[in-house]
């Protein structure tokens, strides 16, 4: 990418010759999320919007793409500090380019969530994706209870939500989760963008606004409804059980308590 570097935290923003921005987290190699991220990578592609970007490449820095929230470092979150992060969900959701994430390594959780507020999503074969919240003992948030069933079907949804298994990157392809598999994830998104960036800005920007409208006109009430759930569950001993587990990287037991 060639063009002036603007940051917003630790996000930056590259806007080229072609009308593409290129949107990258800065936090290796896991890319874990909070407020003050997601606050940065919507206003990226909101500054990329104004100086005439027509497509987004959503990518990161580091091994993994994003692993959602850090449970490890922030413990259990707060009831505002899910309400924002979810608010800036909603704004992602919302954005007013068509963005292509560049899923390398793992997305799992929030960060699949992430993945999932974008438009199209590029992965390698080495790519994982994980919806693992049953496995830590909660609901899904970021979304996903509407993002992920509107691109594999309810079906494939119930099924990775519940059992929280580990998708890669040829199943991913085969199920719709991801558009395109490539070696390089950001070169292949790229070359996506760069195919939306050469249509009529003014027809992609319609007929997506068409196509998300009752994704985006629903995500607020959903997002309240999960951080509802995951807050009562994040009562109960399961929560505390699956999310020791998660960092002693061991299998977890639940009750149902």
């Amino acid at each position: 990418m060639t063009g002036p570097v603007r940051s917003f935290g630790e996000v930056s923003v590259v806007v080229d010759g072609d009308h593409v921005a290129e949107v990258e987290m800065h936090r290796p190699p896991a890319n874990y999320f909070d407020a003050a991220l997601l606050s940065g990578i919507v206003d990226a592609i909101g500054w990329a919007a104004g100086v005439n970007a027509r497509a987004v490449v959503l990518c990161s820095e580091g091994r993994h793409f994003c692993a959602g929230l850090d449970f490890g470092a922030t413990g259990r979150p707060q009831p505002t500090t899910l309400a924002t992060l979810y608010a800036h969900a909603h704004q992602l959701v919302d954005a007013p380019l068509p963005v292509v994430a560049a899923v390398q390594g793992s997305a799992v959780g929030g960060g699949l969530g992430l993945a999932l507020a974008a438009d199209f999503r590029v992965g390698a074969a080495s790519s994982r994706f994980t919806a693992n919240f049953s496995r830590l003992g909660f609901h899904q948030g970021f979304g996903i209870s509407l993002t992920l069933p509107a691109t594999v079907g309810r079906q494939r949804a119930l099924d990775l939500l519940t059992t929280g298994r580990r998708v890669e990157g040829p199943e991913a392809l085969a199920i719709g989760l991801i558009d395109r598999i490539d070696d390089d994830p950001r070169s292949g998104a790229r070359a996506l963008a760069l195919e939306l960036a050469a249509s009529a800005p003014l027809a992609v920007r319609s007929i997506r606004r068409t196509l998300r409208a009752g994704l985006v006109d629903g995500f607020g009430a959903m997002v309240v409804h999960e951080q509802a759930e995951q807050l009562r569950l994040m009562e109960t001993a399961d929560f505390r059980a699956g999310i020791a587990a998660s960092m002693a990287r061991r299998t977890p037991e639940f009750w149902g308590e």
